[in-house]
């Protein structure tokens, strides 16, 4: 694994980064909650990109990964001013935002707040607002109260030794950042991939985007047995393939 670049953010983030020179339209990785730029799909990204010489970049949201910050601290609207960051200091002209779970919802907020910068996006078992399906539908009573009143929560996952640890304040932003309560103008082509074997991300969550998005150059594919990591070679060259398609199309 070779060292990251660090990008000193103007929020207080020092961001780590790994950058691929080429041409245009860039591509940039967002990536999932508590994940980093190290994953699979990051990296199947990269080495494509790098072969068709576009150019890229995957980053570490803070309390991410070799990013600076304690991953407790960290709220969808700081993740964003990261990724907002990355894509106004590391990139220039027209860009491709590919957001991985969690990395969706991001992707989904910069490109509301940039659209002359981002021309694309691509989604991946994407899930923009899911702090507010957690509170309403996964959390258990004791834990929201745990939240309520101690300010956090932690819960154990698969993905990891380490349990997730969710915060009041975690909540709270989502509600702020939501961005499928309502109508979503993203006037951009917008392709979304989600497996239906999914245990993170409700398969019938893509439908719901596709339904708020108000673009009409919106396309889902629905993997029949994927999960919500969507990481086998097959779902590897799906991803990379409709990312090139897209950059061919901007």
């Amino acid at each position: 694994m070779t060292a990251p670049q660090f990008l000193d953010t103007d929020h207080g983030t020092k961001v780590a980064f790994h950058q691929t020179p080429g041409r245009g339209p860039g591509v940039v990785f967002l990536g999932g909650f508590m994940s980093d730029m190290e994953g699979s799909k990051a990296l199947a990204l990269e080495e494509a990109c790098r072969a068709e010489g576009r150019a890229f970049v995957r980053f570490d949201y803070a309390g991410h990964g070799q990013s600076s910050g304690a991953f407790e601290d960290g709220t969808i609207g700081q993740w964003k001013d990261d990724a907002l960051a990355v894509l106004d200091r590391l990139t220039q002209g027209p860009q491709i935002l590919v957001g991985s779970s969690m990395g969706g919802w991001i992707a989904m907020l910069v490109a509301r707040v940039r659209p002359g910068r981002v021309k694309g996006l691509v989604g991946v078992a994407a899930a923009p607002d899911f702090t507010v399906r957690m509170w309403n539908n996964e959390l258990t009573a004791a834990q929201r109260a745990e939240i309520s009143d101690r300010g956090f929560v932690k819960i154990p996952t698969e993905y990891g030794d380490q349990p997730y640890t969710i915060t009041k304040a975690l909540i709270e932003d989502g509600w702020n950042n939501r961005v499928i309560a309502a109508p979503l103008y993203l006037d951009i082509p917008v392709r979304l991939i989600q497996g239906m074997a999914d245990a993170d991300v409700p398969w019938q969550t893509a439908l719901e985007i596709t339904k708020k998005m108000t673009g009409d150059d919106v396309e889902l594919t629905l993997v029949p047995h994927g999960d919500h990591r969507l990481s086998t070679p097959n779902d590897l060259k799906r991803l990379c393939l409709t990312v090139k398609q897209l950059a061919e199309q901007i």
